[in-house]
């Protein structure tokens, strides 16, 4: 059976020494980072994932702030919302919790918050200073991804890593982060052609495609690293799953992810970094 990154330690391990800046920052500045998070509507799962990004702001010292909006907002109130958290000094980074009601165009939400409180790393100059190689404040989940495989010391240059899935959050910036690290990658999607025979070259494969395993043990070569990004509901016993089916990958992978426990947590682990981040190039202006 492959190694399994376990994520949830690395996380752990990761958010302990967060604290540890924190209280240094405190001492430093005279207060913590403050992030606060925008959350519209009652989508359960959108509550599930605010709830743990409230606990580790906790673990690591951060001052988290909730702004709870009914989701019947408008789209101009949910606006004028963001624009004084922009205004407000005491406030470092902004996180409106994603997906959106139909009918708030979320792209405006997202370019609206200020670049310098742009945790997510969403907004629109954030994006293009990563395809630029400019410094910016990368998305959580690729950079907790590329966080995983140097914890196991995977080797990625000259490596043929592919990346199945094309989101904005997750498959582009993953894509990005894996050339810079010098990997020779493919982006895979609903319209490749034989997708099996694609992933079958991968010596570094990226499941972020949101079906629940999808990626089956044919699908893999033996001795490849697998990550797994995606969260599903398994509609027969309605526990989490990922992308990837796991008990038929674990045999041929070299390393793997599980889910849950493993990128979920390091995604946030991430957002807490990158607040931190964000508090520190405010006050170094």
């Amino acid at each position: 059976m492959g190694v399994v990154i376990d994520g949830k330690t690395l996380s752990a391990n990761i958010k302990a020494d967060l604290a540890e800046r924190v209280r240094s920052l405190r001492g430093e500045y005279g207060r913590v980072p403050v992030l606060t998070v925008i959350l519209v509507g009652d989508d359960p799962a959108s509550h599930s994932y605010v709830r743990g990004k409230i606990k580790a702001a906790a673990e690591v010292g951060i001052e988290s702030r909730l702004v709870e909006l009914d989701a019947s907002v408008g789209e101009q109130e949910l606006l004028d919302r963001v624009h004084a958290l922009n205004e407000d000094d005491g406030v470092d980074g902004i996180l409106v919790q994603l997906p959106l009601p139909k009918h708030i165009d979320s792209e405006r939400v997202v370019s609206a918050i200020s670049l310098e409180k742009d945790v997510d790393g969403f907004h629109p100059l954030n994006v293009a200073r990563l395809w630029l190689g400019e410094p910016c404040t990368l998305p959580c989940t690729p950079k907790g991804v590329m966080r995983m495989l140097d914890s196991v010391g995977i080797g990625l240059s000259g490596c043929n890593a592919v990346v199945v899935g094309r989101s904005n959050i997750v498959g582009k910036p993953m894509a990005k982060l894996l050339l810079d690290a010098n990997a020779t990658v493919t982006v895979a999607h609903s319209r490749t052609r034989d997708l099996a025979e694609v992933t079958r070259r991968a010596d570094v494969l990226i499941a972020a495609v949101g079906r629940a395993r999808f990626i089956g043990a044919d699908m893999i070569k033996e001795g490849a690293v697998v990550i797994d990004v995606g969260v599903n509901r398994d509609e027969t016993t309605g526990k989490l799953c990922g992308d990837v089916d796991f008990d038929a990958c674990a045999g041929k992978a070299s390393y793997i992810t599980k889910t849950p426990g493993g990128v979920g947590p390091m995604t946030i682990c991430m957002l807490m970094e990158n607040t931190i981040e964000c508090f520190v190039k405010r006050k170094s202006r």
